[in-house]
């Protein structure tokens, strides 16, 4: 087959292709394939702009007025958008603050606080370090148990072995909704019915999921909610990440870090903590303003190019992965370790092979730049708003060839 040809024709059909033209490339750039999206999103030429704009003219020109100009009421405000725009929800359930990390935290504790006398959190073991490790500190501080389900770092987590395992005395399960290394897409509704059934509340990591696949968070009844914004979001490092909380569950939930942001009345700095009504109880500190500038920037590409079309465009891309790797890597001992279903498949593709390890480098300096995972784990990661079929082509041609010089 010509894939060449076929990469040339997929791109020429692609309705999303001209905003490739709106990301930022620098003048000195010597990428040809950037298959890291799932990693770290490029820049949008309006992010510089707008950043260049915050940084003289509000910053600059409004100094600590812009915090009554509306800055305080931006995490709202962005979780609002972003929600809108990508999570499937009403207003009023999401923010924008602080790290993914510390949100984590802090709708991990409200929640098995908010069941009382149950004992356990149900987990998987493939879950991304960071959530299990989260995890394992609030059980000691509350003195819990943990858990675990086993799953198949090729596959994710399954319905069927939520089932077996949650009980009466889980308060708490999370799960990634797409496995970060096989890129396996959870069924969060038949999850999350599962565990109400059993009196538990849910926890979806979305990190890999949002701005890449569709997400409808209230339809299937998801209680809490995290994610980071600078993958598929082009947040930009550190970006800060979001929270969701459904709107019913915010009356009985109580955030551990009480913050003066998260005060019902910041400003009148008084001796006690009364929590702000709704959302913006989950907010703590002084939200980062700046950091959130590439963010509102991206939802504006992302709203008009529409969710469902960017999930259509990562389908085709990541079949037209597995397409090459068929062709092209199996031959040379490369095997998928991800589902080549695409309902249960994500925005990536992780490729295994013995000794991938020691190609990152000459990757690199034919300008190729896909994510590594231990043990011998490439994920290909193509952003569909921002990668064409042609870039995919061209950095799996230059893997292909450095795997057969190696043979």
């Amino acid at each position: 087959m010509n894939f060449l040809g076929r990469a040339q024709a997929l791109d020429a059909a692609d309705p999303l292709a001209a905003l490739r033209d709106r990301y930022l490339t620098a003048a000195d750039n010597d990428v040809i394939s950037y298959l890291d999206g799932n990693s770290l999103g490029r820049p949008l030429k309006a992010t510089a702009d707008l950043l260049d704009s915050f940084v003289r003219e509000q910053w600059a020109g409004r100094l600590i007025r812009g915090w009554t100009d509306g800055w305080l009421d931006w995490p709202g405000r962005l979780g609002d958008r972003l929600a809108a725009v990508a999570l499937g929800a009403a207003p009023g359930q999401t923010v924008v603050a602080d790290s993914t990390t510390v949100l984590l935290y802090k709708l991990a504790r409200a929640a098995v606080d908010a069941r009382p006398g149950r004992r356990t959190i149900l987990l998987d073991t493939d879950n991304f370090p960071t959530d299990r490790y989260v995890l394992e500190g609030i059980a000691a501080e509350r003195g819990l148990r943990l858990a675990w389900i086993s799953t198949d770092p090729a596959a994710g987590i399954t319905p069927e072995q939520v089932a077996d395992a949650v009980d009466e005395d889980t308060a708490l399960v999370l799960f990634s909704h797409v496995a970060y290394r096989s890129g396996w897409l959870a069924d969060a509704a038949a999850i999350n019915r599962i565990a109400h059934a059993a009196g538990a509340l849910t926890l979806w990591d979305l990190s890999h999921s949002v701005g890449s696949v569709e997400l409808h968070l209230d339809t299937w009844a998801v209680d809490l909610a995290v994610g980071c914004t600078y993958k598929y979001l082009n947040g930009g490092p550190g970006a800060p990440a979001f929270g969701y909380v459904r709107k019913a569950l915010q009356p009985e939930l109580r955030q551990p870090i009480q913050g003066w942001m998260g005060h019902r009345a910041s400003f009148e700095m008084g001796p006690g903590y009364e929590a702000a009504p709704g959302i913006r109880a989950f907010v703590s500190g002084t939200p980062p303003i700046l950091a959130m500038v590439p963010l509102d920037a991206n939802l504006d590409l992302l709203e008009s190019a529409g969710i469902a079309a960017v999930r259509r465009k990562s389908l085709l891309l990541t079949d037209y992965v597995l397409e090459l790797a068929d062709a092209w890597l199996a031959p040379h001992g490369v095997t998928v370790s991800g589902p080549r279903d695409p309902a249960r498949r994500g925005g990536h593709v992780t490729l295994t092979r013995p000794g991938f390890e020691k190609l990152l480098e000459p990757l690199w300096k034919r300008g190729v730049i896909p994510d590594y995972r231990r043990p011998d784990g490439l994920r290909i990661g193509p952003s569909p708003l921002s990668t064409s079929f042609a870039e995919v082509h061209d950095g799996l041609a230059v893997l292909r060839d450095l795997l057969e010089s190696r043979a």
